[in-house]
């Protein structure tokens, strides 16, 4: 009997609500397939600076180590606001963990089922069949953790801030690799975004996505695009993308534009890819929601899980390989949602709604 060994780290407000929720449709899935799960749940977040005096504690980043993968809830809110940026749970979180284990790749699909095309700000028109397209966003590089990166006081007195953006040939690469991998799985197209018209790093960037397309697939269809017109063709039309990629900022950009075109938040789940390789041979990854705590929902019993689920599927398919069982969870996610009609309050679109609880016991009872 395979055993599936990951953290399990759920967060803050709707976090452990959500998380609970995953937890138990992974439980069934995994009774109905012959498969042990072996979990361990630890603080992060808000959680882990109220129990241990940071974001991210030892102990945490310890129960990670020993895991093939990450199942990460939301971290934040309005608790930890006060704290310095370096020390609030979004920064203090994340970021270390992005670190530790070389998360380099960010997987973010933007799915929206045709039943649910009110929910998106788009007209109906332009998505009448609703969206299905993909952001790969690299996670590692790029202005967010390039150095030097300083505040100081001029001779004037004024200050004056520096961010560096760095870009190597082998981050780029990687990151391309992820693109084409998952293109091949989908339509064969990917569309790699840039600035290749003002920033030294984008020209770096086109020169070796192009190389790297031409001399490792060149069978897949590649296009560029500079990332101001890619922000207004996500808006005008998404589904002329099937794959698009870019660099850290941009792409820290554009998922989040893609998951406001997708509608609901409470449907957007997430995969973060390391280097490292786990037990299964695999990559290690960490697995999220796409969207935030909801403090306004907390504890009442009403927050969407269907993310937190489709981000467990992901981390089936890619840290343990059972792309078909995800395929599974996938498919009653949307059954439920399409067929079913069972939705929680922010898809209902004014139809009965239901709770938490309730949407997960739909998405077993579709298992």
């Amino acid at each position: 009997m395979p055993t599936l060994k990951f953290a399990v780290l759920p967060g803050d407000y709707i976090g452990p609500e959500v998380m609970t929720e995953a937890l138990r449709v992974l439980e069934h899935v995994a009774a109905k397939e012959n498969l042990a799960l072996s979990y361990r749940i630890a603080d992060v977040g808000g959680a882990g600076i109220d129990n241990h005096g940071k974001a991210l504690p030892d102990s945490t980043l310890e129960v990670c180590r020993e895991s093939d993968a990450i199942l990460f809830g939301s971290v934040g809110g309005p608790k930890w606001e006060s704290l310095p940026p370096k020390e609030q749970p979004e920064r203090a979180a994340l970021l270390p963990l992005r670190k530790a284990f070389n998360l380099f790749a960010n997987i973010r699909p933007g799915l929206l089922y045709k039943d649910l095309v009110d929910a998106s700000p788009l007209k109906a028109a332009r998505i009448p069949d609703g969206i299905d397209i993909v952001c790969i966003r690299e996670l590692t590089g790029g202005i967010y953790f390039g150095q030097p990166k300083t505040t100081t006081t001029l001779e004037n007195g004024e200050q004056q801030a520096i961010d560096t953006m760095v870009y190597k040939t082998s981050e780029i690469e990687r990151i391309a690799e992820v693109a084409a991998v998952t293109a091949r799985a989908r339509g064969k197209r990917v569309c790699s975004v840039d600035k290749a018209n003002v920033l030294e790093t984008s020209v770096l960037w086109r020169k070796t996505v192009t190389a790297y397309f031409a001399k490792n697939h060149p069978d897949l269809a590649l296009t560029h695009m500079y990332v101001d017109n890619a922000a207004m063709q996500l808006a005008r039309d998404p589904n002329q993308f099937d794959v698009l990629f870019t660099e850290n900022m941009f792409g820290d950009i554009l998922s989040d534009e893609m998951a406001v075109i997708c509608g609901s938040l409470g449907m957007m789940s997430s995969a973060s890819l390391g280097t490292g390789l786990n037990s299964f041979g695999k990559p290690f990854g960490l697995y999220e929601p796409a969207g935030g705590t909801a403090p306004d929902i907390a504890g009442k019993g009403i927050a969407n899980p269907c993310a937190q689920v489709l981000s467990a599927a992901l981390m089936l398919r890619y840290s343990f390989g059972l792309d078909a069982l995800a395929a599974r969870i996938e498919a009653a996610v949307r059954k439920v949602v399409t067929v079913d009609g069972v939705r929680t309050g922010d898809i209902a679109f004014g139809r009965p709604s239901v709770g938490t609880k309730a949407m997960a016991d739909a998405i077993v009872a579709a298992l």
